[in-house]
């Protein structure tokens, strides 16, 4: 498309007056996130671009809004929010709650951004130094699974890489012994989408529909 004409340069940037240097989005892997996970570097801040941080596990977002405001709450800015089970199947489907709320005693600091990872999703309109769509997720047996309250997480998002400070055979250990949050569905939809519905990586569309796009629109119904 070079040769498309930009018929409001105040409306699509050009490239020499690029907004970032570094816009769009990131894909960081590794072993806490095999598949992926998308972080958003417009959004996040600059001094937690490379951060390495003790780990703080909420299992899912219940065990979150109960525990966030919690004085007694061992966390500081230092510290990685780990946030499991928020993934499409998990929750089930895949809610905005990505963009985990600081612990009030952090905000009363002043601080206003700490790093936050979990299988959930966030608004395009949401900042700070997020780490989403985790994959795969909790709920699957991901190793995100498997994080523990201080575990040492480090990200590095110039590299795209995410790494839980865990050897792998302590890893491989606790899959083994993990054990699936909620049972599976006795029937219904609900059955239906735990059984079928795919990671966010894929697109978090039903298995049995990949390729089944596309058909021609049937006769009136009305």
């Amino acid at each position: 498309m070079q040769d498309a004409v930009n018929w409001n340069e105040d409306v699509i940037l050009p490239a020499s007056r690029a907004l970032t240097r570094n816009g769009g989005i990131a894909v960081l892997r590794g072993n806490l996130a095999p598949q992926g996970a998308v972080l958003k570097p417009s959004a996040a801040s600059p001094h937690l671009l490379r951060h390495r941080g003790r780990a703080v596990v909420f299992e899912d977002i219940d065990d979150y809004k109960a525990r966030i405001s919690d004085e007694a709450l061992d966390i500081d800015e230092t510290c990685v929010m780990v946030l499991k089970n928020c993934g499409p199947r998990g929750y089930p489907g895949m809610p905005e709650v990505g963009n985990m709320g600081l612990p009030p005693k952090v905000l009363r600091k002043g601080i206003t951004d700490m790093v936050r990872i979990s299988d959930a999703r966030m608004s395009g309109t949401a900042y700070g130094t997020v780490l989403l769509h985790t994959s795969p997720e909790a709920a699957r047996g991901g190793p995100l699974a498997i994080v523990r309250t201080g575990d040492i997480i480090e990200i590095d998002v110039p590299a795209r890489h995410v790494h839980l400070d865990v050897s792998d055979d302590e890893i491989a250990a606790r899959l083994r012994d993990w054990i699936p949050p909620l049972p599976r569905p006795s029937g219904g939809y609900a059955q239906l989408f735990h059984d079928h519905v795919q990671g966010a990586d894929t697109g978090a569309d039903f298995d049995f529909l990949l390729g089944c796009r596309g058909s021609e629109v049937g006769r009136d119904s009305h």
